[in-house]
């Protein structure tokens, strides 16, 4: 490990209070990258959740399957680590939630624009 992390480390146990001492001891607690790597994932669930506002024309297709398929498999591959890490779990399904919402809005665009081409062809005949 990095000197500068377990100095860091080493100062901050001294002022973790008793009653905080059980979350920072756990073995997914704030020492950990356990904790750390979901507390930044949130950044990916608050840009998904800004997006709703975008239009479904801009919205990636393929960036949105490639973020919901890792949310659904780091959801259950958070539950077979040990130890168990739910808030890699709560992140992740947010993660997949968030990307599934804008896959099905993509497509219902998509969808509605066939549907818009195939009865302006019909009316032209």
């Amino acid at each position: 490990m990095s000197v500068v992390y377990k100095a860091v480390i080493s100062a901050a146990d001294k002022v973790v209070p008793r009653g905080l001492r059980p979350l920072w001891e756990h073995p997914a607690g704030p020492k950990t990258i356990f904790f750390w790597a979901p507390a930044f994932k949130w950044g990916l669930v608050i840009a998904g959740i800004g997006d709703i506002t975008r239009p479904a024309e801009k919205i990636s297709m393929s960036q949105c399957s490639a973020l919901a398929a890792t949310g659904i498999v780091w959801s259950r591959y958070s539950l077979v680590i040990i130890p168990k890490n739910w808030s890699l779990f709560s992140v992740n399904v947010f993660v997949g939630a968030t990307n599934l919402y804008h896959l099905a809005r993509a497509f219902m665009y998509q969808q509605e624009q066939k549907k818009a081409l195939e009865n302006g062809s019909k009316s032209d005949s």
